[in-house]
């Protein structure tokens, strides 16, 4: 009992950053990503571009957030979905510096 109301507080906590999210980015799409113990992340795509993370401790825990926020969920982070985000030179350098030339990561 005292663990099903510990989710759903930090489903509802998560819940109200999903909805900041989109109301900053003037609106948002997701996908859940299993990432092994650490849990679920949860990834959103603002209609503008914006990207961002959270991360939840099980997958029924994210689920259940995206569904108090209203999110609409994504079973892949691919096609139309993907071209969404809009990256910036600080995400050039992180994810693809070393490979095309750019700044060293350290």
């Amino acid at each position: 009992m005292a663990d099903t109301k510990q989710a759903d507080r930090r489903a509802s906590k998560l819940a109200r950053e999903i909805q900041a999210f989109s109301k900053e980015h003037g609106g948002a799409e997701g996908q859940l990503a299993h990432i092994g113990r650490a849990g679920t992340r949860i990834v959103l795509v603002g209609e503008d571009g914006g990207w961002g993370d959270l991360v939840a401790p099980t997958h029924e825990v994210a689920k259940s957030a995206a569904e108090k926020a209203g999110l609409t969920l994504h079973e892949t982070f691919d096609g139309d979905f993907a071209a969404k985000v809009r990256t910036g030179p600080y995400e050039w350098s992180r994810m693809a510096g070393i490979q095309v030339g750019g700044p060293s990561n350290d």
